[in-house]
């Protein structure tokens, strides 16, 4: 079709199928209209084929939609959000919805200056990994007009959309496992961060250490790189090796890199140390031994993030007088040959 000038029209007459269809189809509302599935990727894989560009500001501010999604997270990277990402990106497209991604980097600055670019390009809703800092801003947004989902921790004064996990019984019970399987010097290794998630993570550990009366061991570190972690853990895991007969990371990626320093001095897991990781991740289960998990739901987490925001969307507001929903989902803990299962 080069040379040919593309329009709603012509995608319909091509695909046998009416204007109005395709017109649902690419302004987001072909769940509302009851369009199958099959018929949107239909639409949406020809749209792609013969790369439909329409002008997005126009349409946005004639409609008041952009059929966009921000998702902002903390590390696109990490396996947790990537896995995340996928989810909730294969969600919203089957739902006329484009996503695009941004990492804060626990930034609260940069976490700002994201919003208020996206705020210019006119998305309609906001899926965001927050860091502290930026509540002001979220608040602002939802009064707006334009729904939040704040995912993976909670924030206390903002009145939105929370989906997240219980981390404080999760690692309370790993840490009770672990105390059952025998062990005593259990450490925590964590991010020295007031995040909910981490003050909960630490705060499950914590009360499982004082109600077997046994002495707590806890290491935080400062949001760095992956080579910097490795080097902080090389030093605490000299120092304590001989004091130290479990350990607990707070994230899959601290425990990455508490693997390798492990590697580094010759521990071997579990006889010499036990490890349990907060946050499954695919090449536990493939690892020599493979480590034992505390694995987040990230099916039901994409899935209620999205749909919490589909069904804002589809009221055309932020509801901001309804009740914010917060959904906290339980993890599995799966326990594998490091703990000594």
């Amino acid at each position: 079709m080069v040379g040919k000038k593309i329009s709603i029209t012509s995608i319909a007459k091509h695909l046998g199928i009416s204007t109005t269809t395709v017109s649902f189809v690419l302004n987001g509302k072909a769940q509302e209209k009851r369009i199958s599935d099959k018929l949107v990727k239909k639409v949406m894989d020809y749209v792609e084929e013969i790369d439909y560009k329409p002008n997005s500001l126009a349409r946005s501010l004639r409609t008041g939609k952009s059929n966009i999604i921000a998702l902002i997270v903390e590390d696109i990277s990490f396996p947790f959000f990537s896995a995340i990402a996928k989810e909730i990106e294969e969600k919203a497209y089957k739902n006329g919805y484009r996503i695009i991604y941004s990492s804060t980097e626990n930034d609260a600055a940069k976490t700002r200056e994201l919003i208020e670019i996206y705020q210019d390009k006119h998305v309609d809703g906001y899926i965001i990994v927050p860091p502290e800092g930026v509540e002001e801003k979220i608040n602002a947004l939802r009064l707006s007009g334009k729904p939040v989902v704040v995912l993976d921790r909670y924030l206390d004064n903002v009145e939105t959309d929370h989906v997240l996990v219980n981390n404080y019984d999760s690692v309370y019970s790993a840490t009770q496992y672990l105390i059952d399987q025998g062990y005593k010097n259990i450490a925590f290794i964590t991010l020295s961060s007031l995040q909910s998630q981490m003050l909960d993570r630490l705060s499950g550990y914590e009360q499982a250490i004082q109600d077997n009366n046994l002495r707590p061991i806890i290491k935080e570190i400062t949001p760095v790189d992956s080579l910097e972690r490795e080097k902080h853990l090389l030093s605490f895991l000299e120092r304590k090796r001989n004091n130290i007969e479990a350990i607990i990371f707070s994230t899959n990626y601290i425990c990455v890199s508490g693997l390798k320093a492990m590697k580094q001095l010759g521990l071997n897991i579990p006889e010499d140390i036990a490890v349990v990781s907060f946050d499954d991740y695919e090449l536990f289960e493939m690892y020599t031994p493979a480590i034992t998990s505390i694995a987040q739901p990230i099916e039901s987490i994409s899935e209620n993030a999205i749909n919490l925001l589909l069904s804002r969307l589809n009221k055309r507001t932020a509801d901001v007088d309804k009740s914010a929903q917060k959904i906290v989902l339980p993890t599995t803990f799966i326990p594998r040959d490091s703990s000594g299962h």
